[in-house]
C-alpha cells in the first residue's frame, strides 16, 4: 500500500502523522486491498473566526477510487469524522464485491445427482 500524507497551508508533524496512520488501520483492517492512499491536509484561512481545518482522503482500492472530505474547526476532529465516512464506504464497497448470489434449491439437487 503506498501511503501519501502532505499538508496544504501547514506543516505535517510526526503526531499528525501518526494519528492519520492510526486511524488508517481500521479502514486497511475491513479492507485489505487497498492499492495507494492519498491525505491531504489543508488549513483554509477565510477569517480569524471562521478558520476551517480540511481533511481529505482519496483511497484507490482494486476497481474504484473513493473520494471523501471532510472539514471541521478542530482538525483532529475533522481526520475522525473523515475515517468514519471513509470506513463506512469502504464497508459498502466490500459488500457489493462479495458475491450474495445463492443457488436455488433445485439446482443444489440436480447437481448432486
Amino acid at each position: 500500500m503506498n501511503l501519501t500524507i502532505s499538508g496544504h497551508h501547514l506543516e505535517v508533524t510526526p503526531a499528525l502523522r501518526e494519528y492519520v496512520l492510526t486511524k488508517l488501520d481500521r479502514v486497511t483492517r475491513h479492507f485489505d486491498q487497498v492499492v495507494d492512499v492519498t491525505v491531504l491536509l489543508t488549513v483554509e484561512k477565510l477569517k480569524e473566526k471562521e478558520r476551517r481545518q480540511k481533511a481529505e482522503v482519496t483511497l484507490h482500492v482494486k476497481g474504484r477510487d473513493i473520494f471523501v472530505e471532510q472539514s471541521h474547526e478542530d482538525l483532529y476532529a475533522a481526520i475522525d469524522q473523515l475515517m468514519d465516512k471513509l470506513d463506512r464506504q469502504v464497508v459498502r464497497h466490500k459488500d457489493r464485491l462479495q458475491d450474495h448470489h445463492h443457488t436455488s434449491p433445485k439446482r443444489l439437487g440436480a447437481e448432486l445427482s
